[in-house]
């Protein structure tokens, strides 16, 4: 099987998209794409984790994948979301897993981490800091509170589907110009133009509360990757990340790197990635 191939895992009344590469008894990797992503931005990296001996599960999260995207904003809160990764492991019968997420994925892992840690073995998040690191920030950093500006927008049902859509997704291809490859973009545009599709994914931003700013301390072994050339993150957020974690942490920064980094920076991340692993 190819990275290009995903295979069908259902867990409970959603059916996953998940890619999968690398032997079967390698030890398990989980690695979760950000908005507006899906699981093929970790194409450059998976293959580096698979020739490590890792096994690499990546899934078309829910709202991404098309047999996954339920109705209504109270379907994607940041709980589902975790839950997902744990019900997606039993499914393929994984108990302990490494986890990996970028942006959406990095929160999304943050809230895993700190809800089940029984079930990680390590850490890595990309570019989007433990939530009440990001939380501090966005209260007290005036430049965060800049850089966070566009979540507002997203958050308007709607308006922020059109403008992100409209004109063959002119705004939505901007995001990425010059740091993702225009063949990549082509397949974030398609899947989110899908019917129902861009709604799903911004519901992640819409079932946003307040209360992830005060997520506790995460207790398993942590890296926390992050570029200073990020437009979304800010340095004054990425500083205080470990002040979060309660075990071994690790803070790499990457110079000259946009916020796209498995895309622009695979080689980098995966060394990361690997050295946090053991592999």
């Amino acid at each position: 099987m190819t990275y290009d191939e995903q295979t069908p895992v259902t867990i409970g009344d959603l059916v996953l998209d998940v890619r999968l590469l690398g032997p079967e008894d390698g030890e398990p990797v989980v690695l979760l794409h950000g908005f507006p992503e899906n699981s093929s931005s970790w194409s450059g990296v998976a293959p580096l984790l698979a020739a490590a001996g890792l096994r690499v599960i990546a899934p078309d999260q829910r709202g991404y994948s098309p047999g996954a995207r339920p109705v209504g904003v109270e379907a994607y809160t940041t709980d589902r979301l975790a839950d997902d990764v744990v019900d997606l492991s039993d499914a393929l019968g994984i108990g302990t897993f490494h986890l990996v997420g970028h942006d959406w994925g990095a929160a999304v892992s943050w809230v895993t981490a700190a809800r089940h840690p029984d079930r990680l073995r390590t850490l890595t998040a990309v570019s989007v800091p433990h939530l009440a690191a990001y939380g501090a920030a966005l209260k007290g950093d005036a430049d965060q509170q800049q850089r966070a500006s566009y979540i507002g927008l997203l958050r308007q049902p709607g308006k922020a589907e059109d403008l992100l859509l409209e004109d063959d997704a002119r705004r939505l291809r901007a995001m990425y110009e010059g740091h993702v490859r225009p063949a990549q973009v082509d397949s974030y545009v398609a899947q989110l133009s899908a019917p129902g599709a861009m709604t799903a994914a911004l519901s992640w931003y819409r079932a946003m509360r307040s209360d992830l700013g005060s997520l506790p301390p995460v207790t398993v072994p942590t890296t926390f990757v992050w570029s200073d050339q990020d437009a979304a993150i800010g340095r004054a957020a990425a500083a205080r990340c470990g002040e979060f974690v309660d075990a071994d942490f690790r803070f790499v920064e990457l110079t000259g790197i946009s916020h796209w980094i498995p895309e622009q920076n695979p080689e980098v991340l995966a060394g990361a990635i690997l050295a946090r692993v053991g592999a």
